[in-house]
């Protein structure tokens, strides 16, 4: 259970997004929400905001392994299309977890995915012609946020998840953005923690102000 703030919408403008992002917000479908203290099986837990200022970021040494490791896939980045394709990938990809499984992919994205309630565009990647892992990346003026990502539990190996997250911030440098939201992390350790792991990171205060995260290129 979240405490925080929340509002429905089905059109916010990308200097609209700029400005959300900013002050911790973030959304599924039309649903827009933000929270500072989540309620978990594990206790009481205060949501960490977080961003990659793009000027600086570079890639760790573990991260261009990554880059090395998948260089065989094919990658499309087009306008965000939920096909059969996608829907199966997401059928396997919640094989993967045990509690807090998600419903259904529109439960991160609206039936209009690449339009409503803003630009979202899909990072997919391919072994031949196996869709293997997607993720879904809206687009501001000056930033862009990751919503959701899926992939192919028989290709956990390939750290596609991490993979699919250095090509979008590629992708968003490429666009000239400032900024790349990866979503919320928490203060404490958690299985969100994996975002924590790039360069140049920020993590927001909930009192107006970014802040540079300690260590945050670790591994």
């Amino acid at each position: 259970m979240a405490h925080g703030q929340y509002f429905e919408t089905s059109h916010v403008s990308p200097r609209q997004l700029d400005v959300l992002w900013a002050n911790g917000w973030r959304h599924f479908g039309t649903y827009f929400y933000r929270y500072w203290i989540n309620l978990t099986d594990e206790g009481v837990r205060h949501v960490l905001p977080l961003r990659v200022r793009l000027s600086d970021f570079t890639l760790s040494e573990s991260q261009r392994r990554i880059r090395r490791r998948n260089r065989d896939l094919r990658v499309v980045i087009q306008p965000t299309v939920i096909d059969t394709a996608t829907l199966l990938l997401f059928e396997r990809h919640k094989q993967r977890f045990t509690h807090n499984v998600p419903d259904s992919i529109y439960s991160f994205l609206s039936p209009e995915p690449a339009s409503v309630p803003c630009r979202n565009e899909e990072v997919a990647v391919y072994d031949g012609e196996r869709l293997v892992a997607k993720s879904f990346l809206d687009l501001g003026k000056q930033s862009s946020s990751s919503v959701y990502g899926i992939f192919d539990p028989d290709y956990a190996r390939r750290s596609l998840g991490i993979f699919t997250m250095l090509l979008e911030i590629a992708y968003s440098q490429a666009r000239g953005d400032k900024f790349y939201y990866p979503g919320y992390a928490y203060h404490e350790p958690s299985h969100y923690d994996y975002k924590k792991r790039f360069v140049a990171l920020e993590w927001f205060d909930w009192q107006g102000t970014w802040h540079p995260l300690p260590n945050g290129h670790r591994g």
